[in-house]
């Protein structure tokens, strides 16, 4: 007879979708500008017991990947809330990093998990301005400012300052994740972890780069019960964003799309 005052168990749960990083001028990627206050609001419902966070990402900027992996940890230490990552198609190089920021991380069998590494990419025009009799012509103020220039030939000091450049990120990288999950990794497995190599949900399972397999329905209940109430939360796209996006140049937007495109691709999708 006093079921019905029987306290419900909240659960917070959040979605954080797609390249990280500035993705076009009216596109939304996964920024820290955009997600801080819905991270905030997730983790502020006082009765919720955990807070659910399903990624879906195949990467993007390594410096907003860290600053909301580091939200996320700053948010759970002062609520005093677990977090539950749950992978959905993805959760690769930036992707990953930020699912490092849950006590546990699920996946489904087919995710794609992992690629623990550093990209960078581009173009070489030089011949091709050459062939349609285009000279370029670059004047700068500090020798290194043209570094890396599509349009001139490469050098080898500025390559090995790139590579350089990226062996620090690569390695704030890996602390991240030897930091998150510990003696959770397998580290004798035979395989290296941190080449940029990626996986499937179950042998990043073997890994330990994940805690088990499941969806976030199914495992919350599994945990929880199957009373629970799970509280979304979202970002909604006003009138004002929908407006600008549909008289984006086409251009930008086909170029923006491509290149989105290019890194979801680099998982097969």
């Amino acid at each position: 007879m006093f079921s019905f005052f029987k306290k419900k168990k909240i659960i917070s749960h959040l979605r954080l979708s797609g390249v990280i990083g500035n993705v076009g001028r009216f596109r939304q990627g996964i920024e820290y500008s955009t997600e801080e206050e819905i991270i905030k609001k997730a983790f502020s419902v006082k009765k919720s017991l955990a807070v659910a966070i399903t990624v879906n990402s195949p990467g993007g900027s390594p410096v907003q990947s860290h600053l909301i992996y580091k939200l996320i940890k700053e948010q759970s230490k002062k609520t005093k809330k677990k977090v539950i990552v749950f992978a959905e198609d993805v959760a690769a190089s930036g992707g990953y990093l930020i699912s490092c920021a849950g006590d546990e991380i699920y996946a489904n069998s087919s995710s794609i998990i992992g690629s623990i590494g550093v990209i960078s990419a581009s173009f070489g025009f030089k011949n091709l301005i050459e062939k349609i009799g285009i000279e370029r012509r670059v004047y700068t103020a500090g020798k290194n400012k043209s570094t890396l220039d599509p349009f001139l030939d490469e050098k080898e000091e500025d390559i090995n300052r790139l590579k350089n450049i990226q062996l620090e990120i690569h390695q704030d990288f890996i602390d991240v994740v030897e930091e998150s999950r510990k003696e959770k990794l397998n580290k004798n497995s035979g395989i290296e972890l941190f080449t940029g190599e990626f996986w499937a949900g179950k042998k990043a399972k073997e890994l330990g780069l994940i805690d088990g397999l499941g969806n976030a329905d199914q495992i919350l209940r599994e945990k929880y019960g199957e009373e629970i109430e799970i509280k979304k939360f979202g970002k909604s796209k006003g009138w004002l964003s929908k407006k600008l996006s549909s008289s984006e140049n086409y251009t930008d937007r086909v170029i923006s799309l491509l290149e989105e495109r290019s890194i979801w691709q680099r998982y097969g999708l």
